[in-house]
């Protein structure tokens, strides 16, 4: 069986990866996907795309849950029997963690795919807002997705590749667009050493119940609000949701908020917020059912 990590920042592109690397390859693939918060909605993404995938939310795989991931490994091995096994860590977690608990689970090694957001990498890096949270992704990634080229200017894409080249000059680099590929992916390396970093960041993250049905203006104030910093400095927020519009995915990183209406119904409407000194009772108030 392969076993390929997909790592990257909240909302580098990784979902999508995943999305696209499935439906162009015949291979029997199962995702385990982790979401930070109690209400994943990965999961539920990839199942409306016809991907098979296996939750483990609520908690890091890095760390708190990284025995529930060898269990979970283990388990998806006897259930399904699969090809290739993908696992997408939450967007706040680091790959070496994971990568521990694949060689607990005796599956054998990894490879791993890192994506970081051109728009943003090499300016959050230099800041140095994340400590070496970056450096343990990108320094355990053996192919990386320098993703969305098409809204970053040429300057921040040579800066991200440069700085990657310094961090980790063995990773094969990719431009990409929507965190496409056209080519297989590279075989796990036969003895990898791990680079222990930061398990991952610290962020507050809540978890909220939307209504049956919202109206689609109100889903549109709400997420600008969120991207804008009214309940605090957001980092990730993603919501499924029916509206008077038809169901939708909503989705902000780092103040860019993108929707999509989403292929199927959506039966329980949710609102997953990341992020520091979040207002988390104003957020609840303005996700309530307007009248």
């Amino acid at each position: 069986m392969k076993t390929t990590v997909v790592c990257g920042l909240l909302g580098s592109g990784k979902t999508t990866f995943i999305r696209n690397f499935v439906a162009g390859n015949t291979e029997k693939a199962v995702v385990l996907v982790n979401d930070f918060a109690k209400a994943g909605i990965d999961g539920e993404i990839f199942s409306a795309g016809g991907i098979e995938s296996v939750e483990l939310p609520s908690g890091c795989i890095c760390c708190t849950l990284k025995l529930d991931l060898v269990t979970t490994i283990q388990g998806i091995v006897e259930q399904f029997s699969p090809e290739h096994l993908l696992i997408e860590p939450s967007g706040v977690a680091s790959p070496s963690g994971v990568l521990e608990a694949i060689e607990s689970a005796g599956t054998g090694s990894a490879s791993v795919i890192g994506i970081v957001d051109a728009t943003e990498f090499a300016e959050l890096y230099e800041s140095e807002m994340y400590g070496t949270f970056f450096e343990d992704q990108i320094v355990n990634s053996d192919v990386i997705l320098v993703n969305k080229i098409d809204l970053a200017e040429v300057s921040a894409i040579d800066a991200a590749e440069r700085l990657i080249g310094t961090i980790n000059p063995r990773a094969i680099l990719f431009r990409t667009v929507n965190a496409e590929i056209d080519m297989p992916l590279p075989d796990a390396p036969l003895r990898r050493q791990i680079v222990s970093g930061n398990c991952h960041l610290k962020f507050e993250t809540f978890s909220f119940r939307l209504a049956d049905q919202m109206e689609f203006a109100s889903v549109q104030k709400l997420f600008a609000d969120l991207s804008c910093g009214k309940f605090g400095r957001v980092a990730r927020a993603k919501a499924l949701v029916s509206t008077t519009n038809g169901p939708y995915r909503f989705d902000s990183a780092f103040g860019n908020v993108d929707s999509a209406r989403f292929d199927k119904d959506v039966t329980a409407g949710r609102l997953v917020v990341i992020g520091d000194s979040l207002d988390a009772a104003g957020i609840g108030q303005a996700a309530q059912p307007q009248s």
